[in-house]
This record gives structure tokens, sequence and C-alpha cells, in this order.
């Protein structure tokens, strides 16, 4: 067993609520604040020179701005930096074609505030894990004596104990809807199982089946996005019937679309790094998404239609991988990221590269050596084999075989679980 520091997140309760809400929303509307006052800056200076100000000018621009001062120093620079991301995100989306995507909006309904998540980085927390406390510095214009600080009583999972771990970088303070929880950012050493083989695997990234995978002993499985698709109409719906995208309501929507998400994320990437084990890989191979959203041949944003557009910019390549390389590493299995290029218009038997060849989204038929695949799995294969090469094909009829009938995994919502399809209840 082998060492490595890794990066978790660990909710916890609060214990004290009644004697510290008050504080939290204080600094939860000041964040909002401050959030609408960067806001109207970005949109000053876009409208003025077509630029928008990134996390570092947008400091300077509001160091001695009155809501600066309403938290702690590290906490106010945090807000403008999500901030900045959230511009960033929105320009690269209508850079990529994404027609509806909408910059950042204000934080406020008529004359109220929403609580805004709050960041405390090194200096602006202190931490008592023996008493199960934590520290959570306030700015100075919400002092009302200068050690004033909000004492928040904590309470993590029975497994949790965050004396042991190597450091707590963050600490922050979350609006859940209902009440605040504080969310525990740590370096934690944990202990990395020996790799259960040498078998490689590749993964497909797609909007259809969300993963395709094919295994170097010749069997491959299907993970359709079908529940997700489902989550994502029904409260799409709920939230336009809403009196505002950012009312109490929607907002509670969203999170619970979001957690259904997370959970769908969690649930498939342990999956997979199970079979992984129960097959003996020691390799997974996926492949780098990063240039999806151009075309190939000339570089421009790839026009999928109006709902096409939709699904890819909302999937959440880097979110899924990260979880898929941090599961898989704990367990002794390394995650490599390969190019997809040419992998969906390649043979992964002769190696015959053809665009005409995907004779529709989910078959693949090689005009040069006839062979029939699906063609999520035949990326899948592709990806695969520029780590771990393959032979051609033997003459052995691959096409009535495990490329072009995959096992199909499903989500059951009952279980909370993948099953097989035959298995699965919905």
């Amino acid at each position: 067993m082998a060492k490595q520091v890794v990066t978790r997140t660990y909710t916890a309760s609060i214990r004290n609520q009644q004697q510290v809400s008050d504080d939290l929303d204080s600094l939860g509307f000041s964040a909002s604040k401050l959030w609408n006052v960067g806001r109207w800056i970005c949109d000053r200076v876009w409208s003025e020179i077509g630029h928008i100000p990134g996390h570092n000018e947008l400091t300077s621009y509001l160091k001695s701005h009155e809501r600066y001062d309403d938290l702690h120093s590290q906490s106010s620079q945090r807000v403008l930096q999500e901030l900045a991301e959230a511009f960033t995100g929105w320009y690269g989306k209508r850079r990529n074609g994404d027609t509806r995507a909408n910059p950042p909006k204000y934080r406020k309904h008529g004359d109220e505030h929403p609580r805004s998540t709050v960041t405390f980085k090194a200096a602006g927390f202190k931490l008592d894990t023996k008493y199960e406390r934590v520290r959570l510095s306030k700015g100075s214009n919400l002092k009302e004596y200068w050690s004033d600080f909000i004492l928040c009583e904590y309470q993590t999972r029975p497994d949790v104990d965050l004396s042991t771990v190597e450091s707590v970088q963050q600490v922050r303070a979350v609006w859940t809807g209902d009440e605040w929880e504080l969310h525990f950012v740590c370096k934690v050493n944990i202990e990395v199982a020996e790799s259960p083989g040498e078998k490689t695997v590749g993964v497909d990234l797609g909007v259809t089946n969300f993963a395709a995978l094919a295994y170097e002993d010749g069997h491959s499985e299907l993970y359709p996005l079908n529940c997700l698709k489902q989550d994502d109409y029904y409260f799409s719906k709920r939230i336009a019937r809403c009196d505002g995208s950012e009312s109490d309501q929607a907002t509670r929507l969203n999170q619970k679309k979001s957690a259904r998400r997370t959970h769908y994320f969690h649930t498939l990437s342990k999956h997979i790094v199970q079979r992984c084990i129960d097959e003996e890989v020691g390799t997974i191979v996926v492949g780098d998404l990063s240039g999806i959203r151009e075309d190939e041949e000339n570089g421009e944003s790839k026009n999928w239609g109006k709902h096409g557009n939709l699904d890819l910019h909302s999937w959440a390549f880097d979110r899924f991988t990260s979880m898929l390389k941090y599961k898989a590493e704990m367990e002794g299995i390394s995650v490599e990221q390969v190019s997809e290029r040419d992998t969906s218009k390649s043979c992964s038997c002769c190696g015959r590269k053809r665009k005409a060849n995907r004779v529709e989204r989910g078959l693949y038929v090689c005009d040069d050596c006839g062979v029939v695949a699906n063609a999520d799995v035949n990326g899948a294969e592709n990806i695969r084999q520029k780590v771990s090469p393959s032979l051609a094909c033997d003459g052995g009829d691959r096409s009535n075989g495990w490329l072009a009938q995959p096992s199909t995994y499903l989500f059951d919502q009952e279980s909370g679980c993948f099953a097989p399809r035959e298995q699965a209840t919905s």
C-alpha cells in the first residue's frame, strides 16, 4: 500500500445554528452585494471597451469600495474571483456557439439579496478540532469591536475526524435553502491500493451514451444518459413555473437538480472503477474533450442544433473525469487522457479513416474491412488503442460480437446504483 496526499471536501452541520445564523446571514448578504458591485463594474467596462475585467482587475477596482470591507479580505477576493470565472465561462460558451448562454446575473430579488456562499481561506478562520469549533472572521464593517468573530460549533460524519487530516485549506459557509452548513476543504493522506492488473480500458464520453467502455480483452459496455435527461426535463419545467429564476423555489430546485447530477457522476465513476477492479484493469484511458466544441477540420464552433448545443454545453466532462481519476487512483488504477482526434471516424479494427463510415449516430460501418460496430464503442476502442495498441483484425467476425453488441447498464433509481438493463427497474 502506497500513500498519497489528495484534496477532499467534508460537509459539517452547525450545532449552534440559532446563535450564529444572523451573523452568517450578514456575511452571505454582503457577499451578494459585493458580487453585484463587481457585476456592475464588469458591465460598465464591457460596454465601454469590450473587455471583461479579470479577478486581479476587479480586486484593484474594488479594494477601496465600502462593500469590500464587509467581508474578510480573502473572502472578498474569492467572491470577485468567482464572478470573473463566471464571466469567463459565459464568454467561452458564446464563443463556442452557445447563443443562449447568458452572462452572470445580479444576485438580488427586488430589494432583497440571497445568501451567497462565503469562503474563508487560511487567514480567515481558526480551527479547534478538540472541541469541534471553528472561528470565522468578519469584515471590519460588520465587527462590533476589534476582535469580533463568529464561533461555529460543527459536527461532521462519524467517519470524518478533522484532527487527522494533513491540513484544512478552506472553510466555506454554505446556505442550503433552510440553514447554514460548513464545507471543510482538506488535504488528506490516504493509502492507495496496489494496481489490480495490467489491462487497459478506453472510455468515450458522449451526449447520448454518457460513457462507452472498451476493454482490452474484448468486451464493451454502454451507460446511457436517459435518467439525467429526464431529470433535466423535469426540473426545467418546474423551474419555468417559478416566479423567477432567482426565486427561493427556483434556487431549491436547481440545488436538487445539481445534487442528483452529482450523485449520478459519483455513482457512475465508482461503478466504473469497481468494474475495472473486477476485470483486472490497471489503466483507464479517457478521451480529452477540451476541443470537442470545435470542428476538427476548420477549427470553428460545431453546430449540433438547438437542443444538441444545449446538451453539449451542459456536459460536465472535467467534473466527471476528476471524480473518476481520484476514485481510480485510490484503487491503484491510473487514468490517462488522450486526444479524441479522429477516434469517431477511424475503424478500430483496420485503422481506415473515413467520416462517412459513421453512417448514423449509433452505427459505424467500415467500407474497407466490413466491420460493423456500435459507434461509441468503436470510439472507445480507438481511445484505448492510443495507449495500448492491439493487433489488426485476424479475420474473426467482430461485427456480431463485443464491438456491435455491448452490454448496457442503466441507473436504477430504486437502488441508486447501476445495473444491467435486464435487471434495472428504471
